[in-house]
């Protein structure tokens, strides 16, 4: 089995995909109308409209629901990151911090409210 990717169900795709695009600084893949995949390095962030939940699956997924999962990025400089998001208004929930483990983490939340949380390794 492969873990391929967790889908994100919005209400404004094309505010959810901006901020995603400007997060990772990358473009994202619309393969449909309604969808959208952001495809990172060994998993893929899949975006969908609430609209397409509606006329394929209706009421197995709410918009702008979740209060348990936590999106998680590893990248190489999180203070950029921090810089870019915190320039553009995102919602930060916790300012680069370093961790009792040793990873510098940054919270943020998404225009949903979903909690993306954005790391680093500690350095060798």
């Amino acid at each position: 089995m492969k873990f391929a990717s967790v889908r994100v169900v919005t209400r404004d795709i094309d505010g959810l995909v901006d901020f995603y695009q400007r997060l990772s600084v990358m473009e994202a893949v619309r393969p449909a109308d309604g969808f959208a995949e952001m495809r990172f390095e060994g998993a893929t962030l899949a975006i969908s409209s609430e609209h397409l939940i509606k006329l394929f699956n209706v009421g197995a997924a709410t918009a702008a629901a979740n209060q348990s999962a936590i999106l998680e990025f590893e990248v190489e400089d999180v203070d950029a990151v921090f810089e870019r998001m915190n320039a553009s208004g995102t919602n930060i929930v916790m300012p680069t911090t370093l961790m009792p483990w040793g990873n510098r983490s940054l919270l943020l939340r998404d225009p949903d409210g979903n909690l993306v949380n954005i790391f680093s390794l500690p350095k060798s």
